[in-house]
């Protein structure tokens, strides 16, 4: 085959709006496994949310979770990045205080977040799992004393509000952050520099593959990194225009099973 990984986003690209697997696209990529490509879920999720994935998908898959700020390759982190502490306080106070929203924060395995809303409860209901609710000085000095450092934080809200913050968060002086809608409800807060399409090029080195032999595909903002670095990059039909103009080839959109159409019509027929 001339690709040897595919490398995955999942809500809004892998799963329907339902949040499903369709049956054709659980096939096809089941199929490209079997020959023994590489299949990487990269997502802004936490490691449970893409495991329950991994999960119903029934493929053995590398992880690239919180925005590609902690990797899994066989359940062994292969690559982490964090943000400061310092970091975490700002935002919290600066942002989550000011529009009285949670904060979420995300270390390993970790969920924690300062409050609850209907963003929180929908995500419990998506992932399947509680977070802990703390407060961030107290996470914060606890952290300190273990050396623990957060991989990514995320806010959310109604979209209006959220193009409000990401305005302003642009403007604030936080130099060790880059950020990225992720939906129009959610801004991730991530590392500096780093980008799913960073994350697959670690993954690559630790295979030992180029990376000209893989296959991205994806439909947001955080996905554009990912696109261009893959040798072949592929937008949904529902993906931003941003990506889509990034992209080699746009398919059908995630409720039409457009990533097996792709592999169906794009990738089995290049070989």
């Amino acid at each position: 085959m001339k690709y040897k990984l595919i490398c995955i986003d999942i809500d809004g690209t892998l799963l329907d709006d339902q949040k499903r697997i369709l049956p054709q696209v659980k096939e096809s990529i089941r199929k490209v496994a079997a020959k023994g490509v590489h299949i990487v879920l990269a997502s802004g999720r936490m490691p449970a949310g893409v495991e329950s994935v991994e999960k119903e998908l029934g493929v053995k898959c590398i992880k690239a979770c919180n925005v590609g700020t902690y990797i899994l390759l066989n359940d062994e982190c292969i690559g982490a990045e964090y943000l400061s502490l310092e970091t975490m306080k700002s935002v919290y106070t600066d942002i989550a205080e000011k529009y009285k929203i949670p904060l979420w924060i995300f270390c390993g395995r970790a969920w924690c977040v300062t409050g609850t809303d209907q963003y929180v409860e929908r995500e419990i209901h998506v992932i399947g799992r509680e977070p802990v609710f703390t407060d961030v000085a107290s996470l914060a000095g606890k952290w300190a004393y273990e050396n623990i450092r957060p991989n990514k934080l995320l806010v959310a809200a109604e979209p209006q509000k959220i193009q409000k913050i990401y305005s302003e968060m642009k403007e604030h002086n936080w130099e060790d952050i880059d950020m990225a809608c992720s939906a129009d409800d959610f801004i991730e807060i991530f590392p500096k520099g780093v980008t799913k399409g960073r994350a697959l090029a670690v993954i690559c080195n630790k295979l030992g593959i180029n990376i000209e032999e893989t296959v991205a595909f994806g439909d947001q903002e955080l996905d554009i990194p990912m696109i261009e670095a893959a040798g072949t990059g592929i937008a949904m039909g529902n993906a931003i225009k941003e990506l889509k103009d990034k992209a080699d080839f746009v398919t059908k959109s995630n409720n039409e099973a457009g990533i097996a159409y792709a592999i169906e019509n794009y990738l089995e027929r290049g070989e």
